[in-house]
């Protein structure tokens, strides 16, 4: 008799274990179809990430955004600029030569003390960038920077003129400059929006939101 009662407790607790194991394989199934498909995910190229809005761009991984290019005189103001977002370590400068076709400028006056003399008092009138050119046939000629576009250098020559320099002129000329980039990793909705909002005031440049370049 003990035999039997002895069999019929270990047939209970085989049964037992047997509806436990297998309630929980199929719960485990359940769980495996919730989780996230991995061929399902789709990595957006920069052109997509571009068409964001700034909220959304935030919500991403990898995003960086890209503002320039600018000349030296134009980062300095920039960072400048953007010292109240206090951006930190999440902003980085990527130097690079490109080449400018058209630039805004002042003849050459006769020779370098009174190019030198002009050009402080186009600096004192607020006009930022200016400088003397030292070589070519343009010798001495003060100017107030070289662009990639005509449209860019005509809001530079408006600039110009309206501050009172009425002999400024813009006109092609093809050189190569090297400039920088101001890139923001991961900007958030309110910095995207800002630096936007500062480009418009920097003839040339661009705000660009995308991907990541790797070193």
């Amino acid at each position: 008799m003990r035999t039997v009662v002895i069999l019929l407790l270990l047939a209970n607790l085989t049964f037992f274990v047997y509806t436990r194991l297998d309630a929980t394989s199929e719960g485990e199934a359940i769980r495996l179809q919730e989780q996230v498909q991995p061929d399902k995910i789709k990595l957006l190229p920069p052109q997509q990430v571009a068409a964001l809005g700034p909220s959304k761009v935030a919500a991403l991984a990898d995003v960086c955004l890209e503002w320039g290019p600018l000349t030296d005189a134009e980062r300095t103001r920039a960072l400048a600029d953007l010292e109240p977002l206090a951006l930190g370590k999440l902003l980085t400068q990527r130097r690079s030569e490109t080449t400018m076709a058209f630039w805004v400028y002042v003849p050459p006056p006769g020779n370098r003390a009174d190019a030198d003399r002009r050009a402080g008092e186009f600096r004192a009138r607020g006009l930022g960038e200016v400088s003397v050119v030292d070589t070519g046939g343009q010798r001495y000629s003060v100017s107030f920077g070289a662009f990639r576009t005509e449209e860019a250098a005509r809001a530079r020559l408006d600039e110009v003129t309206g501050k009172g320099v009425a002999s400024a002129k813009a006109g092609p000329r093809q050189q190569v400059v090297s400039q920088t980039l101001l890139v923001v990793r991961d900007p958030q909705g309110p910095v995207v929006a800002r630096i936007r909002e500062l480009a418009a005031s920097y003839p040339g440049s661009e705000a660009k939101v995308g991907g990541c370049d790797r070193p």
